[in-house]
């Protein structure tokens, strides 16, 4: 502990005189130079010591370079220490609100299956950017949306976000480019909704657009099947299924687990109910 606390002292001694010497800079000046050690601090491991000391130093030269002070949140949502993340993430997007909003809706939809919170910094986004969608991760908020809803079991809505997300990708570029998941996950929000023929539309639209591969497809389709005493075919669906699965074709993300993610467990279990 005694060690700790002098590595402290020391670092703090160490930003407080970046600072200080930093002081005559323009902000112009400041912005550049954080933006080159953040580069260079981006050459280490993301988490690690080389490259949170780097960002640091960076955000200690310029402390509105939102960027540099959202990345220093990373390490701790990876190491599940949620009040450090929290805390560091909310500084970023103080600073730059668009930017980080959605981001922040991202961490807590996957990292802490916050569905409320998620689904109120995804709306956020909207208010703040009210002429078009934002994207916060590579995926519209309509898409995050509708996983969040499915999570909190608010399959209308869950359906309704992914129509409007898929619809908007068929008018920008066709049907497609639709992720598999945001298939999938429809297909989802229907069977336990309760509405087979359209859970199973969608289930089909995930197999087409993927060459006829998908354990997960496969094994809500088996369900299906079983639930209408076709056990023959559900037999064979799941043997697919099982074959897909341990090909690689299956709903997982990376450090976290996926919502509804299946394993081979579930399979197996199936299997033998039929």
């Amino acid at each position: 502990m005694e060690k700790l606390l002098k590595y402290y002292l020391s670092f703090y001694i160490l930003l407080v005189g970046i600072s200080c010497k930093e002081e005559g800079l323009s902000i112009e000046k400041r912005r550049v130079k954080a933006e080159k050690i953040y580069k260079e601090a981006s050459n280490f491991k993301q988490g690690s010591v080389s490259s949170m000391l780097g960002i640091e130093k960076s955000v200690a030269i310029d402390p509105t370079f939102d960027k540099g002070v959202r990345e220093l949140s990373v390490a701790y949502l990876k190491r599940g220490i949620p009040f450090k993340w929290k805390d560091q993430l909310d500084k970023a997007v103080a600073i730059n609100p668009e930017e980080w909003i959605g981001y922040r809706g991202y961490n807590y939809l996957w990292f802490y299956r916050d569905y409320k919170k998620a689904i109120a910094d995804f709306d956020t986004t909207d208010t703040l950017t009210p002429n078009f969608i934002d994207f916060p991760q590579g995926h519209s908020v309509d898409y995050w949306r509708g996983i969040a809803y499915l999570g909190l079991k608010d399959y209308e809505n869950s359906i309704s976000y992914f129509q409007k997300h898929m619809n908007k990708k068929i008018k920008d570029s066709g049907e497609d480019w639709i992720e598999l998941k945001a298939f999938l996950y429809t297909g989802i929000a229907y069977y336990e909704s309760g509405n087979t023929e359209k859970a199973i539309f969608y289930f089909d639209k995930v197999l087409h657009y993927n060459n006829g591969n998908y354990a997960d497809a496969k094994y809500y389709k088996a369900l299906i099947l079983k639930e209408k005493g076709e056990v023959l075919n559900a037999q064979n669906l799941i043997i697919d299924a099982i074959a897909d699965f341990e090909n690689g074709y299956i709903n997982k993300r990376p450090y976290v687990e996926s919502l509804r993610q299946l394993y081979l467990e579930d399979y197996n279990q199936l299997k033998k109910a039929l």
